[in-house]
């Protein structure tokens, strides 16, 4: 332990530590240097406003600004925006990013996607209305036949046509119910033998 005690004092012990100390400093100085020269730091390119835009035109811009991109999973339809242009962004357009940034676009669908039309015969209206809401169908009207069923639905129309449950239409088409009046049909009256 005294000859331990002894190294630690030693010339030798305290050049050696001198150079380490001073290796060490020169290599964090080093690292630095490097890092700030290989992320460019400080350096920042603007994110172009994106909305709008074809995909064609997006891809000028981005290739303009020495950015990337890559295309998310369609969202849903918004007639808001053109067909085939971006309607989201990720950074969006105007924050300072990093030279070779990966941007992420959302296109807008050529339309609505195509939604089943639920089994809403024999179902009341009041249901019937709530289950293609649910779906992303709207009601456009109700039409009522002579039916015993009052406000049962016993057909399903769109644009005139007669619609199966099952069949696809695409979200945000408009519905016509069929239901009943309550009234027996005139075919379907039983009518007494007695006179």
């Amino acid at each position: 332990m005294k000859d331990f005690i002894k190294f630690l004092g030693s010339r030798t012990f305290l050049i050696n530590l001198g150079l380490a100390a001073v290796s060490v400093v020169l290599l964090t100085i080093l690292a630095m240097q490097w890092l700030r020269s290989s992320t460019n730091h400080g350096e920042y390119v603007e994110v172009p406003d994106l909305s709008r835009l074809s995909v064609t035109e997006m891809r000028k811009k981005i290739e303009e600004a020495g950015l990337r991109y890559e295309v998310m999973d369609s969202a849903n339809f918004n007639p808001d925006y053109p067909r085939f242009s971006i309607i989201e962004q990720t950074p969006k357009g105007g924050n300072k990013v990093k030279e070779n940034r990966k941007i992420y676009v959302t296109v807008n669908p050529s339309g609505y996607k195509k939604v089943s039309i639920p089994n809403i015969i024999q179902v009341t209206q009041r249901n019937a209305e709530s289950m293609l809401r649910a779906v992303g169908l709207e009601v456009e009207r109700v039409t009522y036949i002579d039916q015993l069923g009052k406000n049962m639905v016993y057909y399903i129309k769109h644009k005139g046509k007669q619609v199966k449950p099952g069949d696809k239409l695409p979200k945000k088409s408009e519905i016509e119910l069929v239901c009943g009046n309550g009234t027996i049909p005139g075919s379907a009256r039983v009518q007494s033998d007695s006179e």
